[in-house]
């Protein structure tokens, strides 16, 4: 697809709010293959991190040091964007109701790849483990979103990276590979027809009770090595590592199928008036290993929360008639990440959490390796399904120089969804899994 002539409301002005990993990436695309002019993107970080983007601002990208807070946000953001903008929020601790708000008082398109509060360590050890997890911060947004006339404005994509993001779409597209198999190989039986609706009507809830799917993991293996091993007293990742930090010690969460039977240790329940769809472990994601597969063969990954935990179990969830879950699967994490990234986590449990001095993004010293990001469907007739992106360093890399295949795909997805604004300007709140997984 030529990005070029994406977009019939393209905006005059394009604010983006960070410039780590996902950034460097994502700015690059934008005035390559979207053709966005290149002074109408401006970057702001607190850090200098101009050296990573020179390129872009070789071509006119403007630059600037800065931090949006609590405080001057309002200020801030109406010096740079206005009605019909865009802000890609690739930053960490935006508060997302309150930026939200003030895009849609503004008219002003808005995506993120983390719902974000403005201290998510505030209070921490007195605050109870469901009142700290991502199902809490989605329900705000929903009650705020309630609370309007309607959800019509500007349009903004919330948690649209690669997971979560590229993953819901990944698993519509599962969904519809099982079932037009089971119709193919005359599996479907009493089932076909029911089947056959659901893939017309586009039902994915349907389609995943009728194919029988019990369990969805996103299941990730990055097998990236470096030239530079890991230091004593040193964090190393393939992206950020304050968000990895931020959801690695909060609660691990699940979203809940109605399959199960029984609860997990330090399992807590919530009991509000949203969907219930999950439930949160009294114990962080980083201390909570599962066993999953994708195509380089099992692994052994943490659950680590994320936001399609709660958004891809909601939108699979059957409902019966009288409010209750008629079907809903359960979906979580399951990541593996490199092996450096896998001994700074083991050294920060040995340092009960406090984050090591050295911190360390791998980029230019990978050496091979490749990321394998995807859903595994089970539970249904053909046992176990995988879809999802088989993504090598030098692949990465001939695709932008530069940049790592972790990132790289979560800024194709970034990119994705804000092409898809500028052909719906107006379509209101969305989260990825309420957008067309083929375009």
């Amino acid at each position: 697809m030529d990005l070029s002539q994406v977009g019939k409301h393209r905006p005059s002005r394009t604010l983006v709010l960070g410039c780590g990993s996902v950034a460097q990436a994502t700015v690059p695309i934008l005035v390559r293959d979207v053709k966005l002019p290149p002074a109408s993107i401006t970057i702001v970080d607190f850090v200098d991190n101009r050296s990573r983007v020179a390129d872009s601002l070789a071509a006119g990208v403007k630059y600037e040091q800065g931090r949006v807070t609590k405080e001057n946000l309002d200020e801030f953001l109406s010096a740079r964007v206005g009605q019909g903008d865009l802000i890609l929020d690739l930053a960490w601790n935006i508060d997302c109701p309150t930026i939200l708000t003030w895009c849609r008082d503004h008219g002003v398109r808005y995506l993120n790849t983390s719902v974000e509060l403005w201290d998510p360590y505030y209070d921490m050890h007195n605050t109870p483990p469901l009142e700290r997890t991502l199902y809490v911060r989605h329900q705000s947004i929903r009650r705020m979103i309630e609370s309007w006339p309607n959800n019509d404005g500007p349009s903004a994509v919330l948690e649209h990276g690669a997971n979560p993001g590229l993953v819901s779409h990944f698993a519509k597209r599962a969904l519809t590979e099982i079932a037009t198999a089971l119709l193919k190989d005359k599996k479907a039986g009493d089932r076909a027809k029911f089947i056959e609706g659901a893939l017309a009507d586009k039902r994915y809830n349907t389609l995943a009770m009728l194919t029988g799917t019990k369990v969805i993991h996103i299941s990730e293996r990055d097998t990236q090595i470096t030239s530079q091993p890991k230091r004593v007293d040193e964090f190393v990742n393939t992206w950020s590592i304050e968000g990895f930090y931020e959801e690695g010690v909060a609660p691990a969460e699940m979203g809940w199928g109605t399959h199960e039977r029984w609860l997990p240790h330090n399992a807590h329940v919530h009991d509000d008036d949203g969907p219930c769809n999950q439930i949160a472990l009294a114990q962080p994601g980083m201390e909570t290993w599962v066993r999953s597969w994708v195509p380089a063969g099992e692994i052994l990954g943490m659950v680590i929360r994320h936001g399609e935990a709660y958004t891809m179990s909601d939108h699979l969830t059957v409902w019966n008639d009288d409010g209750t879950a008629k079907y809903r699967p359960t979906v979580h994490y399951s990541y593996c990440p490199t092996d450096a990234a896998i001994m700074s986590v083991q050294e920060l449990r040995m340092r009960n959490w406090k984050m090591q001095s050295g911190q360390r993004i791998l980029n230019n010293e990978i050496e091979s390796g490749r990321d394998e990001l995807g859903v595994l469907l089970m539970g249904h007739d053909y046992k176990s399904w995988w879809t999802g992106s088989l993504l090598s360093i030098d692949e990465a890399r001939a695709i932008l120089p530069g940049q790592s295949a972790t990132t790289l795909q979560v800024a194709c997805s970034v990119v994705a969804a804000a092409c898809w604004m500028m052909n719906n300007p107006s379509a209101g709140i969305r989260v990825p899994d309420d957008l067309p997984w083929k375009k």
